[in-house]
């Protein structure tokens, strides 16, 4: 993720978190695509509140066993966090559907503020045509979730904003 890309998500994050008055329950969820033509590469960077995270996987806001992202994350962590994001996020390159391999997580932030990033790495056979891409994540704990989407091929941009409502979006190249 370029410096560009990671200032202007940092700025939307936190003028969404003013406006707020800096406390979650902020219902919003970022990721960010890029696709590389020279090294035929999709990054993906998945940014979730692990406040709602914990709400999913453990029905507990506030409870901290998984351990996610962290040097003691309990073993079957990743698992659980895999199959909640295979029935709520999914991602397809020209029409074929990529299995999610978290490459790695790191956590940010504090408190309820704290935010768990997710990587996921594919290569691509090119020439890349079309791209489809699905986040509900949390939309079944909160009517409100947003999910935002910022989409970069070589030097194009698009974001979309998916929900409850529109789950999904096709990119066509």
């Amino acid at each position: 993720m370029g410096g560009k890309g990671r200032f202007v998500i940092r700025f939307i994050l936190l003028c969404l978190l003013a406006e707020r008055g800096w406390a979650h329950p902020l219902r919003l969820s970022v990721s960010q695509i890029e696709y590389a033509s020279d090294t035929a590469e999709i990054t993906v960077s998945l940014r979730l509140f692990l406040t709602d995270v914990n709400e999913a996987l453990v029905f507990d806001p506030e409870n901290d066993q998984l351990r996610l992202g962290r040097e003691d994350e309990m073993p079957n962590a990743e698992a659980l966090l895999i199959a909640y994001l295979n029935e709520f996020f999914y991602l397809k390159i020209n029409e074929d559907e990529v299995a999610i391999l978290v490459d790695s997580k790191t956590i940010g932030g504090t408190g309820q503020d704290t935010v768990l990033e997710l990587l996921i790495k594919h290569s691509v056979t090119p020439p890349l045509r079309s791209l489809e891409i699905k986040n509900a994540v949390f939309t079944d704990l909160f009517f409100d979730q947003t999910n935002v989407v910022y989409i970069h091929r070589d030097d194009t941009s698009r974001s979309l904003m998916l929900n409850k409502k529109t789950p999904t979006s096709t990119l066509v190249f």
